[in-house]
């Protein structure tokens, strides 16, 4: 796959060359010398985002200005940057403002946080169709998915905060981008922080931001996330595991609409709206003492629940052909198709990782296949059978031999009775969950079940 590409705006003597070759090695760097070579130079060629060095060697609002007209994501990296002036360029559109103090570690970070910001909206462009491009980003017709669909178009375009719950691996950071580009903030880069992801100290300067100083190691002024997404969208994954005391300073930030930056006592008013995510029920972290109530109950203005991969099984095709287009795409490498086995058996297996763990037996199974343009059951890491099991947790009681004397039209209906009713207590009494389970239409469940029940015979209720 090509390295991501980088335009460079600056004098050399501000990128020292030792800095250039390292980056080299992770990004192909085109440098111009000012905002004059800029225009022509996008015109030209496609690059995946922006970074100039030193604010005084170009106009700074002229290079996003251009910028913007291509969609790129625009970084500022000055030996006198202070916080004031990134706050300035952040809020004029700056994807990360930061000083030469800052380690080289930390600015191959901030671009590949830009690069993957432009190809995620690229890709959602290009995949989109129609006005509504958010659908893209959820993929399946079942009816969970369609109601996931549903409650986005709903809530998308408005401000309130929303809380997606799910398990591991259901997709909850999709629905936050289906969320974000269903928005009018859709035109701004959408930021995101994972809360388990950093130790508290941390976490709260990536998220206030924090002045030269303010802590050890704090040897440049930075904005946080906060003051990234404004007028934008700030995404919080698994905010259940954020400590209590943060807790505390996020409901502020939440009530107030102002965040106040480690080592500053200057309040500065903010535009984002907020999505979070837990993969753990909140409430119950609430009775436990680890989450605070009012700060639940804030974030849960809208709940958005993200269904389990076992709830949706008739997407599983559709997520295996848009996998493998994804995962053939980045490789460079022609697209591959599944033998219908194959799809049988990945349909009928737990998925108890969900959409993440099907995506990762897809990228397994492309690895190992090598040239073959074909993959089997074997390729996924499945067990081939000679049928593949249903999607029914309960077994269907089949006795193990016949009395001598046998209706089979009774045996028959009792066999397919005790389908029904194991289909209905695994989805909780929902017949349309039952329906897709059995592999058949809501209608004709329904059907069935009031021909049993007009012959006399009764479902046991589910649970």
């Amino acid at each position: 796959m090509n390295l991501p590409d980088i335009l460079l705006i600056g004098s050399d003597n501000l990128f020292h060359e030792s800095t250039f070759k390292e980056l080299s090695e992770q990004f192909c760097i085109t440098r111009v010398n000012g905002s004059d070579e800029l225009e022509a130079t996008l015109a030209a060629k496609q690059f995946d985002c922006v970074l100039v060095t030193g604010t005084d060697s170009v106009p700074a609002h002229r290079v996003l200005e251009i910028s913007s007209d291509y969609g790129l994501p625009v970084l500022f990296r000055d030996h006198d940057m202070t916080a004031s002036m990134a706050v300035g360029l952040t809020r004029a559109g700056a994807f990360h403002c930061f000083g030469y103090r800052d380690s080289l570690e930390q600015l191959r970070e901030a671009l590949d946080s830009a690069v993957e910001e432009k190809r995620s909206l690229a890709r959602a462009r290009n995949a989109a169709r129609g006005p509504e491009k958010w659908r893209s980003f959820l993929i399946g017709e079942s009816p969970a998915m369609a109601q996931v669909a549903e409650t986005v178009k709903l809530v998308g375009p408005r401000r309130c905060t929303v809380l997606i719950s799910g398990e591991t691996g259901t997709g909850k950071e999709m629905a936050a981008r289906a969320l974000h580009l269903a928005s009018p903030r859709a035109n701004a880069n959408m930021v995101a922080i994972n809360c388990s992801a950093l130790p508290e100290n941390l976490l709260e300067a990536e998220l206030f931001g924090h002045t030269k100083g303010a802590f050890t190691g704090a040897i440049g002024a930075r904005v946080g996330r906060f003051e990234q997404a404004h007028k934008s969208t700030l995404f919080l994954d698994e905010i259940g595991d954020m400590p209590l005391e943060l807790q505390a300073k996020l409901l502020r930030v939440l009530q107030d609409r102002e965040v106040q930056r480690l080592g500053s006592s200057e309040n500065v008013k903010i535009d984002v709206r907020v999505i979070a995510a837990s993969n753990v029920d909140l409430l119950d972290r609430v009775r436990q003492g680890k989450f605070r109530q009012d700060l639940y109950y804030r974030l849960n203005v809208f709940p958005l629940g993200m269904p389990p991969l076992r709830k949706r099984v008739s997407d599983i095709p559709a997520l295996v052909s848009h996998f493998i287009k994804k995962i053939c795409h980045a490789e460079d490498i022609p697209l591959k198709r599944v033998t219908p086995e194959a799809l049988e058996q990945l349909s009928a297996n737990p998925w108890p990782g969900n959409v993440r763990q099907l995506e990762n037996a897809v990228e397994m199974a492309i690895a190992v296949s090598g040239d073959r343009d074909v993959l089997y059951t074997k390729d996924f890491g499945l067990v081939e059978s000679r049928r593949a099991s249903g999607p029914i947790s309960a077994p269907v009681p089949i006795p193990g031999h016949l009395p001598e004397a046998v209706d089979f039209d009774t045996a028959v209906s009792r066999f397919e009775l005790a389908m029904l009713e194991n289909a209905l207590r695994a989805s909780d009494g929902n017949k349309t969950a039952a329906a897709e389970r059995l592999g058949i239409k809501r209608t004709t469940l329904i059907m069935k079940i009031r021909n049993f029940e007009n012959s006399g015979l009764t479902l046991q209720k589910a649970g």
